[in-house]
């Protein structure tokens, strides 16, 4: 909206995500304040547990602090040990390798392929087949001496990953998968919602994310006995309910019953989202398309993407350092992102194992993702395309 100071224009800065408040979320948290269920128990956890694994489709869920803490406690139900490497593409964010390592794992850093961006199942059999050796608790990585034990997909920017050939590889090769869902609540793979392959899957509902619990996160599986040990590290194993008798060192990773209600408001409106992020998705690749020098990410042929974020490849030739794009952006009132920095780059990982990281590495140099909230009005649309004419060289 312009606004005037000093006799000047000025106009609203466009964020590049932020929640959309439209529905219940007063009424919820209220019902909880009236009621004093405010903590880690209450009737709203169980209901946005039920309601989510409704909607995915999955038997059990486990609501958490976050989804970093989803991913973790997934690893260590689903059998990831200390010493253990796990397979994870390069190009996610930090929260994802973060959970290997608080197994105690190691990440091993791998490739996107170029239409979904998410892991490269020819790679990762490339790398079993190439790096590994077989044993009967699975396969070694060759270099290090350690067991390979889980693929951890990302189903990355809202678009699934190749979850049929990513599930067939880690079959093949005897490890198991976990799918990080994070970003991707209501996308689609072959027709069936993604945030349950494999062994388990995650879910966060961060405040930038589709849906927000105002943080938190949520493990969905098929497998009962991984979901009851979820339940039970997400409350510090705690086996007597009379009593504080504590069979293993668990952690609080329980979602408390107000972020819950949160949650719960926002998944009624879910659908109504993604109709709104594809409606923009739809209208910027059309835009977009007049200018030349872009290239959407859209979606594969069997992918229904919740298009989270909105992100496109641009001409260096055309648009120059993408860096420097975001930076006049932010100048300019537009909240524009790079893609996420690869993290077989990342000081964090130094030491880390990496293979074959060629896509990614140009994804990276390409890649921004424009404004997208589920909010956004044409008028900002047509400000950000703007932006973009008049960045061309």
């Amino acid at each position: 909206m312009a606004r005037t100071a000093g006799g000047r224009p000025v106009t609203a800065p466009i964020p590049n995500a932020v929640p959309f408040l439209g529905g219940n979320e007063w009424k919820y948290v209220k019902e909880c304040l009236d009621t004093n269920w405010v903590s880690s128990v209450g009737p709203f956890v169980d209901r946005f547990e039920r309601e989510v694994a409704e909607y995915v489709g999955a038997p059990h869920a486990v609501a958490t602090v976050n989804g970093t803490a989803a991913l973790h406690v997934a690893l260590l139900g689903a059998g990831v040990r200390p010493g253990d490497e796990v397979l994870v593409p390069t190009l996610t964010f930090i929260a994802t390798a973060n959970a290997i390592r608080h197994c105690g794992a190691a990440p091993l850093f791998v490739d996107s392929d170029p239409v979904s961006w998410g892991m490269d199942a020819a790679k990762v059999a490339d790398f079993f087949a190439r790096e590994c050796r077989a044993t009967s608790d699975g396969p070694v990585n060759r270099a290090t001496g350690r067991p390979v034990r889980a693929l951890l997909p990302v189903d990355l920017y809202g678009h699934p990953a190749d979850l049929d050939a990513l599930l067939e590889v880690a079959e093949r090769a005897g490890v198991l998968l976990v799918e990080d869902a994070t970003e991707a609540l209501g996308a689609r793979y072959k027709g069936r919602r993604v945030g349950a392959a494999g062994r388990a899957g995650c879910l966060s509902f961060n405040g930038n994310k589709i849906i927000t619990a105002g943080g938190g996160g949520m493990i969905l599986t098929h497998d009962a006995a991984l979901a009851a040990r979820a339940r039970a590290l997400t409350t510090h194993s705690r086996v007597d309910r009379h009593e504080w008798i504590h069979d293993e060192v668990g952690f609080n990773y329980r979602l408390t019953n107000l972020q819950a209600a949160l949650g719960v408001a926002q998944l009624e409106q879910l659908d109504r989202f993604i109709d709104a992020k594809r409606a923009t998705a739809a209208a910027y690749s059309t835009a977009l398309a007049r200018l030349g020098g872009v290239t959407p990410f859209g979606e594969a042929p069997w992918a229904f993407s919740n298009f989270w974020m909105y992100s496109v490849l641009l001409d260096p030739q055309a648009y120059g350092d993408v860096r420097a794009l975001v930076r006049a952006g932010a100048e300019a009132g537009i909240g524009l992102r790079p893609l996420w920095h690869p993290l077989h780059r990342q000081p964090a990982f130094a030491g880390c194992s990496a293979y074959r990281i060629e896509v990614a590495e140009r994804l990276y140099a390409r890649g921004v993702s424009l404004p997208c909230s589920v909010g956004i009005t044409a008028a900002e649309r047509e400000r950000v395309v703007a932006f973009l004419a008049d960045a061309r060289r």
